[in-house]
């Protein structure tokens, strides 16, 4: 997809209906491919990173592999741990996608992916029709819509787009001195398995706090080949107003480029997610993606929500339609060397 002035476009693929790539300017019309990924699809479908992935059908972890729903227990397939990740093994970033819609040009091209989830896919009850709209609007506007239609059980629904951002180019190095501004007062602690233990803590005084803007460095923990960096849920502000209403979830720029994002979405949490796992990752173009590489900003439910009555519901049932929209609205700034 592509804008009419062509410096703003983006690619994508059936496989996971996944975001390849998003091309943005900077603040002196050098263009850059902002999203980690790889040049083909055999490395989207043995890849473990999730890079630019539809995740599903419930994003994050589902503790112990296993939830109750309406006096039924349902046991799902574990692949982290003990624990479900991403909808399990085979989830909705591992599937194959129908192109729905596509249109490719003009003011707001748009494509929409369409999948066809079966009841006890990966272990989750029920039949589900999901369809994602990925849509270039306004001048730098990238919007992701995700409907999902419970057909015959109900049961818990949470996607998640898993994109990998580097607002100075993927594979550029770190992204530490990327500046970040979380609307988030609040996030969800997690035990030692990356479970949330159910409280909802503030932010203020803790490595989590992103309230003014400051570099992702920061307060981050850097633990050398693998861990550390941030990947932690947060519970975005203004959830108390109208269900389903957009807010502004984060801000991000890059001080070299001066490219930067505002994503706004309607959904309770986001997970930060540094690349902390990113070890040498053979990339696209012949870049190879290191350590805190990206950072990931997955507007989604909170993670093991179905296992926490005080989290807000992800249960979606029969006849009732998930709704999840983000937009990223790009910008830069102009910038000089110094």
């Amino acid at each position: 997809l592509k804008n009419k002035k062509g410096d703003f476009s983006i690619k994508v693929t059936n496989w996971g209906a996944a975001l390849v790539s998003a091309i943005v300017p900077d603040g002196k019309g050098n263009l850059a491919d902002v999203v980690l990924g790889y040049d083909t699809v055999a490395e989207y479908a043995n890849g473990s990173a999730s890079f630019g992935a539809m995740v599903g059908r419930v994003a994050n972890r589902i503790a112990n592999a296993r939830f109750v729903l309406d006096g039924k227990t349902y046991h799902l397939l574990r692949n982290d741990g003990n624990s479900t990740i991403h909808g399990g093994p085979k989830g909705f970033g591992k599937v194959i996608w129908t192109v729905k819609e596509h249109v490719s040009h003009g003011d707001s091209p748009y494509i929409t992916f369409y999948y066809h989830s079966l009841d006890g896919e990966q272990g989750f009850p029920g039949a589900l029709d999901v369809y994602v709209k990925y849509q270039l609007s306004r001048p730098y506007d990238l919007s992701i819509r995700m409907n999902v239609t419970a057909r015959n059980k109900a049961t818990p629904v949470n996607l998640a787009n898993h994109a990998y951002w580097n607002l100075a180019g993927h594979g550029s190095g770190d992204v530490l001195k990327h500046e970040l501004q979380m609307f988030a007062s609040h996030y969800t602690p997690v035990d030692g398995s990356m479970i949330p233990t159910g409280e909802v803590a503030p932010v203020a005084g803790t490595m989590y706090d992103f309230g003014r803007r400051i570099p992702v460095g920061t307060n981050m923990k850097i633990v050398p080949g693998g861990g550390g960096g941030y990947d932690m849920n947060y519970a975005v502000d203004g959830q108390h107003g109208q269900q389903n209403a957009m807010r502004p979830v984060a801000r991000v720029r890059d001080p070299k480029s001066g490219r930067a994002f505002e994503l706004w979405a309607n959904q309770p949490g986001v997970q930060f997610y540094t690349a902390s796992w990113l070890i040498n990752e053979k990339g696209k173009a012949g870049k190879v993606y290191g350590q805190y590489g990206a950072l990931c900003l997955e507007t989604q439910a909170y993670p093991d929500a179905v296992n926490h009555p005080n989290f807000p519901s992800s249960i979606v049932r029969p006849g009732q339609v998930y709704k999840h929209d983000m937009v990223f609205r790009f910008s830069y700034q102009a910038t000089y060397d110094a």
